[in-house]
């Protein structure tokens, strides 16, 4: 357990390891301990005090803008243990926390308060901030693919293969298209291709399988299980129940922020399912 008088910037990141460890011994791959996340949201004030006719009177009338300041408690003291080998569904209705807690975990926001532990460098789907929309589909896959670390002949090898599980390439050519050409679900099934095409230690997925058809939700779920065998954790966020039911052998279930449940998939889903109909 994290020291309580300790407030951590960032997640721990521990170096994977190559120690022998007991027969079915089960390896920590993320550790999250009493984590609290907040959003800072500055314009967002009560009433009309952030209209558009609000801001078209302070210009007019040149009044000076009082920035107000509002805090989200996004995550409220959440607390897990991930194993290799997991693969672990994050599911709950609109604002409960999935995606905030998926990029802390990526270390892209710290915590307020507790911690996060991780072995080796997670990965958050979605290699957006390498992909130039200029660039044609099979240039950007280069580039995801350097960005996550490959090299040049580890990408060599593994470009058409991409572009072939991505599909884009099946008819027309699109892999030589630039990017901007592209569908948002054909960009949503390249950015997977490319993230699913390198060994992660921990891969964290949001909401990648609810795009594509239901031959490509089916590639996806098959590549998740070959990247849980190859002794990595994956967390997959989804509203797709069906989704979850079929990858995941274990659901937490998030609502308002708070851990609600965490257990056997079928067991958290047809609890979530239940509090659903219920609302």
């Amino acid at each position: 357990m994290a020291d309580p008088n300790t407030i951590p910037t960032s997640p721990s990141t521990v170096p994977a390891t190559t120690t022998t460890t007991a027969v079915g011994e089960r390896i920590p791959t993320v550790i999250v301990d009493d984590a609290h996340l907040v959003y800072r949201v500055y314009g967002a004030g009560s009433g009309s005090a952030g209209s558009a006719a609000a801001a078209l009177k302070r210009i007019v009338t040149r009044q000076p803008q009082r920035p107000t300041l509002r805090k989200v408690h996004a995550v409220k003291g959440v607390s897990f243990t991930a194993y290799r080998g997991e693969a672990i569904g994050l599911i709950g209705s609109n604002g409960s926390g999935k995606s905030t807690l998926l990029r802390a975990i990526a270390g892209l926001m710290p915590t307020n308060q507790g911690a996060i532990y991780t072995q080796g460098q997670p990965s958050l789907l979605g290699v957006n901030a390498a992909l130039v929309p200029d660039l044609s589909g099979e240039r950007n896959v280069v580039l995801g693919c350097l960005a996550m670390g490959m090299s040049p002949e580890q990408v060599r090898i593994a470009t058409p293969e991409i572009l072939q599980f991505s599909g884009i390439n099946e008819r027309d050519n699109f892999a030589a298209l630039p990017m901007r050409t592209y569908s948002s679900g054909m960009q949503a099934r390249l950015r997977f291709a490319i993230s699913a095409a390198k060994k992660h230690d921990v891969l964290l997925i949001d909401e990648a399988l609810a795009t594509g058809d239901t031959r490509f939700r089916r590639r996806s779920e098959q590549k998740i299980r070959q990247l849980r065998a190859d002794a990595g954790t994956v967390f997959l966020v989804s509203h797709s129940i069906s989704s979850i039911r079929d990858t995941c052998e274990r659901t937490i279930w998030l609502e308002s922020g708070e851990l609600r449940m965490d257990g056997p998939t079928l067991e958290v889903t047809k609890a979530y399912s239940d509090y659903m109909a219920s609302r």
